[in-house]
């Protein structure tokens, strides 16, 4: 049998060389040894979770010379976020709900991020990458028109985010709907984090995409108005919003219209308000502190010297002179 560094096509093929352009014909082996490698890694995983131990205490060999330890896990995000195209633009709609694991670490986040005048983009993923990444391509894209002395395109801000993302292979987590108009009319593109793209009618993203998708399936057709699609909208968010935890709170929409206007809506939709549930708890008067309710022993103030000759000047301030390299 092969040794574990050693491919499997290496002992059947005397003539093979791994610096050969040309893969040798049939099925690769060379993967048979990390793929055993990860599932005694799994096993090894699950068999401490049900023992309830912390990744801390997992110190056994593997038994090929690998220390213990577990298969990195991606970091599970919440979102949902849709685009829709109508006649006289693009319609942007997300939640606002950022959330660290099970917690809520945010309830009003902002997920739809500026661009350009005329370009915005909504962000699901990690909040940091979906932040920093637009604000990079909106600072170059500011850049070409100074240069050009012509508004920005989308196909333009769509090559610059996808050629960004597949440079990193997908580690920079930002699942991306990009919308806006130029001189071509509305456009709308899905783009994912290793940088494949999609120009669509209508997308949805997130963890909450498929209740959004389904409201979408069943409401969206060729030629909606404004209002329409701005409804249709709130209700694919709305629905990603009470059918997927990681999803919450309020729902944010911008339109963005042919014209060069832009309306973006803060809070158009709050389904969860808070207030009137704060309103209707009625806590006990004993957890408030009135006035009085510390007794003072003694108060003894002294003005200070200057108080009663006038207010302070310059000549009571006393100046430190620097030090001066020489």
């Amino acid at each position: 049998m092969p040794s574990s560094s050693e491919s499997f096509a290496e002992h059947t093929n005397s003539s093979y060389r791994p610096q050969d352009d040309i893969p040798p014909n049939g099925f690769s082996f060379d993967n048979v040894h990390r793929n055993a490698m990860m599932e005694r890694m799994h096993k090894q995983q699950q068999k401490y979770a049900q023992a309830g131990n912390s990744n801390n205490n997992t110190g056994n060999s593997t038994g090929n010379g690998t220390s213990g330890g577990f298969i990195p896990m991606a970091k599970k995000t919440g979102t949902t976020i849709v685009g829709v195209l109508y006649s006289g633009g693009v319609v942007l709609g997300a939640d606002t709900r950022a959330t660290n694991g099970e917690e809520v670490a945010e309830k009003n986040c902002q997920k739809i991020h500026y661009v350009a005048p005329n370009i915005y983009c909504c962000g699901a993923g990690t909040a940091a990458d979906t932040d920093k990444t637009t604000e990079l391509i909106s600072s170059q894209l500011e850049l070409l028109r100074m240069d050009t002395h012509s508004p920005s395109r989308v196909v333009t801000a769509c090559t610059m985010l996808k050629r960004m993302l597949y440079r990193y292979q997908g580690h920079i987590g930002a699942h991306l709907i990009l919308g806006g108009t130029d001189l071509n009319g509305p456009h709308l593109y899905m783009i994912h984090a290793h940088g494949s793209t999609s120009k669509l009618p209508y997308c949805t993203m997130g963890s909450g995409s498929l209740a959004a998708m389904a409201v979408m399936e069943s409401s969206w057709k060729a030629g909606l108005d404004e209002p329409s699609a701005v409804a249709l909208v709130k209700r694919a968010i709305t629905a990603g919003i009470f059918n997927d935890l990681g999803s919450g709170s309020n729902c944010d929409v911008c339109t963005i219209r042919l014209d060069g206007t832009v309306h973006y809506d803060r809070g158009a939709v709050q389904p969860n308000p808070v207030k009137p549930l704060r309103d209707s708890i009625r806590r006990s008067d004993r957890f408030h502190m009135r006035p009085g309710t510390t007794e003072v022993l003694q108060t003894d103030f002294v003005p200070h010297p200057t108080a009663t000759a006038g207010a302070a000047t310059l000549a009571d301030v006393t100046v430190t002179e620097m030090e001066v390299e020489s």
